[in-house]
């Protein structure tokens, strides 16, 4: 997979990329990405991406120029499955939607900022809307992120156990079963004994079970879905 993002703020992926999973990921060569600075494709003197907006109001817009030319630039060097654009009031991002993505091979999200961008890119050149919440951030790249971090886990043999992901919270319409480790017994809070037992067939049952009694308590409208 290759992922392409576009930002004016590159620096700020640095950080979380050069960490545990996606790293990896990296490392293995099962998925590339770059972040674009938005800025090296303004023309003007001072590499400004933002204006006032038309008819007045408060907050700034990414201006067309520089990101209509970032795309077409990209865009002259290979397709892509998406072009994402991360926004509150795009479609809600779930693990459902982290699995059709998951699949595709070359994909472009876009982090605006400000008050916004320029609604002529939104029309001409994005394919597909993502929010990852009903709240608002200063910019998408965190937004971004989470997108990404979501995917990546999902491409086969970035995992050390692939079954892993089959089995986090969401993948089946429900919450996870609680999880526990050693030691078997701390300060007399013990781990339940069906865990214990070595019996696989109980311990599955246990798990949908309470999978499914932390879902009705937690977020019942998962189980309205299905």
């Amino acid at each position: 997979m290759h992922i392409d993002i576009l930002t004016i703020f590159p620096e700020m992926f640095h950080g979380v990329f050069s960490q545990s999973i996606i790293k990896r990921s990296r490392e293995k060569d099962l998925v590339t990405i770059r972040m674009i600075d938005i800025r090296d494709f303004a023309t003007n003197k001072h590499k400004r991406v933002d204006d006032y907006q038309y008819g007045g109001g408060a907050g700034m817009v990414m201006m067309i120029e520089p990101i209509s030319a970032c795309i077409e630039h990209l865009q002259k060097e290979k397709t892509y499955d998406d072009i994402i654009f991360m926004t509150p009031d795009g479609e809600l991002f779930d693990q459902q939607a982290a699995n059709r993505h998951s699949l595709q091979n070359n994909i472009m999200i876009l982090c605006g900022h400000y008050k916004g961008i320029d609604e002529r890119i939104r029309e001409h050149y994005i394919t597909k809307e993502i929010s990852v919440g009903d709240y608002v951030l200063s910019g998408g790249e965190v937004a971004a992120m989470a997108f990404t971090d979501a995917v990546v886990r999902l491409i086969p043999g970035v995992l050390n156990d692939e079954t892993s992901a089959l089995s986090d919270s969401f993948q089946d319409g429900m919450l996870s079963a609680p999880v526990y480790t050693r030691p078997s017994e701390f300060r007399g809070m013990r781990v339940p004994d069906v865990l214990l037992s070595g019996n696989d067939k109980e311990i599955e049952n246990w798990r949908l079970q309470k999978a499914i009694e932390r879902t009705h308590e937690r977020r019942p409208g998962l189980m309205d879905k299905e």
